[in-house]
């Protein structure tokens, strides 16, 4: 059983960095307990963040193994990207933040959870192809409605927390996710991949059988599934555990939340802090190590 710990180097880890790092590690075999640095995101990378992240599990006694730095595999995710190109799987996006807001403002029916209206999907191969060479920024959108097309149903194991209804086998709906999730970007302006890209890819290329990460990032599973079966990649089996929330019950990964570092300057006693919710999860990831014939 491989799992990751796949935190971006954008600040210092915080007390639900430490938690999620601890459910990996339960839920893994010895030594399969690997490290990811998510960091297609440059802009907001920070080389201090890259060294604390191994030294904070270091102090916290959690053991990781290797370390994937998620940029320095831009190749293989413009590989991806061209796969789905091919296939007319994905289409560009010339849309500004303003213009999304404004379709999604206009007089029709829609409601708050409504996903992007689609507006450039709407374009003909011609209007596509003078804006592209004219060199108009542009993102690349996931056709959700074809790809499902190819596909068929979206489901996948969940042994965690989610953030609705019961554990066990998810399925996704077609109206839902066309509804709540729609055209997601694959491949944004300005750095030409996405998370959901880089994710399923990095997953893919570590041997990853169980993703362990926050309910937060619960309805990000849907579509990586998607992915994960366009372009013909094994999908992993999930827990999403649920979030820390410091004393006063704001959420640990909040900006300028207390680091742990800090914590573990002060003392703090950070594995009692977290007893109550490793104690709520830990009969969910024995269940979990017993399907798979683990002790």
């Amino acid at each position: 059983m491989v799992t990751r710990f796949a935190p971006s180097p954008n600040g210092f880890l915080h007390l639900g960095h430490g938690f999620s790092a601890w459910v990996a590690q339960q839920v893994a075999d010895p030594g399969h307990h690997l490290l990811r640095i998510e960091d297609i995101d440059q802009h907001r990378a920070r080389d201090v963040f890259y060294t604390a992240i191994t030294e904070d599990l270091t102090s916290l006694g959690l053991t990781v193994s290797g370390a994937r730095i998620q940029s320095r595999h831009r190749a293989m995710q413009a590989w991806a990207l061209q796969k789905l190109q091919d296939r007319d799987l994905v289409y560009p996006c010339f849309c500004s933040r303003k213009d999304i807001d404004e379709a999604m403002d206009a007089p029709q029916e829609h409601d708050a959870g409504q996903a992007y209206p689609g507006t450039c999907r709407a374009k003909s191969r011609h209007e596509r192809s003078q804006l592209l060479d004219n060199n108009t920024p542009h993102a690349w959108r996931l056709d959700l409605d074809k790809a499902l097309s190819i596909i068929g149903q979206v489901s996948f194991r969940e042994w965690g927390f989610p953030p609705f209804g019961p554990a066990g086998v998810i399925n996704v709906g077609r109206d839902i996710l066309l509804r709540k999730l729609g055209d997601v970007v694959v491949a944004r302006k300005d750095i030409g991949t996405s998370y959901h890209l880089a994710v399923v890819l990095c997953d893919a290329a570590q041997n990853i059988t169980h993703v362990t990460r926050g309910n937060d990032l619960f309805l990000t599973t849907p579509i990586q599934v998607v992915l994960q079966k366009l372009l013909h990649l094994p999908v992993p089996e999930y827990f999403h555990h649920r979030l820390v929330a410091d004393a006063d019950g704001r959420l640990a990964k909040r900006k300028n939340s207390t680091s742990l570092r800090e914590m573990i300057a002060q003392n703090d006693d950070i594995w009692q802090q977290l007893a109550p919710m490793m104690a709520e999860a830990q009969p969910r990831i024995d269940e979990l190590r017993v399907s798979w014939g683990k002790p």
